[in-house]
């Protein structure tokens, strides 16, 4: 199993700058280059997605640096390498036509990469609790994009992610950013039978782990992939609470 070596998204606020990951690139198309001769993504789906969507789009700062940052409301976007490695984890599943969703949208960057690997036929729903968020992130998308909001192959709800969106499940991937406790059973109830859902899980002793979760004859098989550490899931209230 290629190990990414992850580092923590919290260490990198104070450190983005001289931690800058090697595969750090001075445009969109560089940085997406340099993440496929690196290693972190061999799939050709998911780089031509990757490098048809500009992250300076939906990153203020420094967003060709291979590097977590800061996009308000105490939210952050993680780093370009892991959102390559969640499109290559799910590019079997991210096909035409495909279902998606997306929890903890953010600024709305991964939810148009997964929109450009289902197609025009597919949808991708992007939720996320933060309300000035999913605003955010319809304005991003617009930059570039708007066609996907117009033709409903993005969808962008305010709301609970840990509770899915049950109006358009079942889904045939998942996406969750940001470490839950454990594995909401609303988002394996939603996954389509067939799908696969990559999240970031807290174990007890505190460690996460990125896990694959597949529904293969209507059972859940879980496998951790990577040992990665994420900002956790948490209420709108909490979050809200430590921005301001």
């Amino acid at each position: 199993m290629r190990r990414l070596q992850l580092i923590s998204t919290l260490l990198l606020f104070s450190t983005s700058r001289n931690m800058a990951w090697r595969s750090s690139g001075s445009s969109n198309a560089e940085l997406v280059e340099n993440l496929r001769k690196n290693g972190v993504f061999s799939n050709q789906r998911a780089y031509d997605a990757m490098k048809a969507v500009d992250r300076g789009d939906f990153a203020s700062r420094d967003p060709y640096e291979d590097a977590p940052q800061r996009i308000g409301y105490n939210a952050t976007i993680s780093a370009p390498h892991m959102h390559a490695a969640a499109l290559e984890y799910l590019q079997n599943h991210l096909v035409a036509g495909a279902n998606a969703l997306d929890v903890g949208s953010g600024s709305g960057y991964l939810t148009v990469c997964m929109a450009m690997m289902v197609g025009p036929t597919g949808t991708v729903v992007g939720i996320e609790h933060m309300s000035e968020l999913v605003e955010l992130s319809k304005k991003n998308i617009k930059k570039h994009h708007s066609e996907m909001i117009e033709n409903g192959n993005v969808v962008m709800i305010d709301g609970d992610g840990r509770q899915g969106y049950a109006e358009k499940a079942p889904y045939n991937a998942i996406h969750v950013g940001a470490a839950a406790a454990g594995v909401p059973k609303a988002l394996t109830d939603q996954l389509a039978d067939g799908g696969r859902m990559m999240i970031p899980v807290e174990q007890k002793d505190g460690n996460q782990v990125f896990m694959q979760i597949d529904k293969i004859n209507g059972k859940i098989h879980e496998k951790i992939v990577e040992h990665v550490i994420y900002v956790p899931l948490t209420s709108r209230d909490k979050q809200w609470s430590h921005h301001h």
